[in-house]
């Protein structure tokens, strides 16, 4: 039986929205649905409850994801098993895609689907900032920044394996090598972007601020482990999804007309690496920065 766990931290304004989506075109045998409220003080557990029996609600008083995910696992009842945010959209059409897609593929041990940033109604800066975020090369690749990850048994058994970081999604997709995840863009996430600057920043310096606790998770590891011997194979090549000032200047190479856009995106970098330098001085890799411009409605 496919499982799908959901953490969900005050979610009562949009919970309902992929509820509806995953259980549309489905049958009382679907995928076992399991929302873990994690110290919620709005009303997400009764608007999950109203969904019915196909939903099956855990509340718990630790207001953390991490700790969420790990009591989802708890009750979630079989495999493969897709972890979904729980303020993105996605259908049982797409749910049934990613299963698909890890069934006929026995190499495959985690995938993602295609995403979709509806643009309307944000900000000039918001959208420009996006038409270049999701052109690059580790932006399309990788699984993170989708909100949804599908995962075998033994898939799950790697990234269970991960301390508890704030880039969950970053460490997730790159815990696996090229050949063993993949992009199902058959299936498709609704990825809600901030509709303002201020709220993009928000979701930038948080990114800056989990990278930063990744590359130091990364870097210690390395610390304890021995030097692999030499070899191909996925372990022997250093795994990371950071953009480079290559990767821009090939974008415009490519794509001239985004010159706007690639000025938006180097100065909201910049301001985000400024804004999570007090934060990665202090260690503090636990304030989770929302924004709640992409929950309007």
């Amino acid at each position: 039986m496919t499982s799908i766990v959901i953490p969900a931290h005050n979610e009562g304004r949009v919970i309902g929205r992929l509820l509806d989506a995953l259980l549309a075109d489905t049958t009382a045998t679907g995928p076992d649905i399991v929302v873990v409220c994690n110290g919620c003080t709005d009303d997400t557990a009764r608007v999950a409850g109203e969904r019915g029996d196909r939903v099956r609600v855990v509340e718990v008083p630790t207001p953390s994801k991490h700790h969420a995910l790990r009591v989802g696992d708890e009750h979630a009842r079989g495999f493969p098993r897709l972890y979904v945010d729980a303020d993105v959209v996605v259908g049982a059409a797409d749910v049934r895609a990613l299963v698909g897609a890890l069934d006929r593929s026995p190499e495959l041990l985690a995938v993602a689907p295609g995403r979709d940033i509806p643009l309307a109604g944000c900000a000039w800066p918001v959208r420009a900032y996006y038409r270049v975020w999701q052109r690059l090369p580790a932006v399309r690749e990788g699984l993170f920044g989708r909100g949804v990850i599908a995962v075998t048994e033994p898939g799950h058994a790697r990234i269970a394996a991960l301390p508890p970081l704030m880039a969950d999604d970053l460490a997730a997709s790159l815990a696996f090598g090229p050949g063993e995840r993949r992009v199902v863009e058959k299936a498709r996430v609704v990825v809600r972007p901030p509709r303002t600057w201020s709220d993009l920043i928000r979701r930038r310096v948080r990114a800056a601020t989990s990278s930063a606790e990744y590359e130091r998770y990364r870097a210690a590891r390395g610390a304890e482990t021995p030097e692999p011997e030499p070899g191909p194979g996925p372990e022997q090549t250093e795994r990371t999804a950071r953009t480079g000032t290559a990767d821009l200047r090939a974008l415009l190479r490519a794509r001239p007309a985004l010159l706007p856009g690639v000025v938006v995106f180097v100065v909201a970098a910049l301001a985000a690496r400024r804004g999570s330098r007090k934060a990665i001085r202090n260690q503090d890799f636990s304030t989770w920065l929302r924004d709640e411009s992409s929950r309007q409605g």
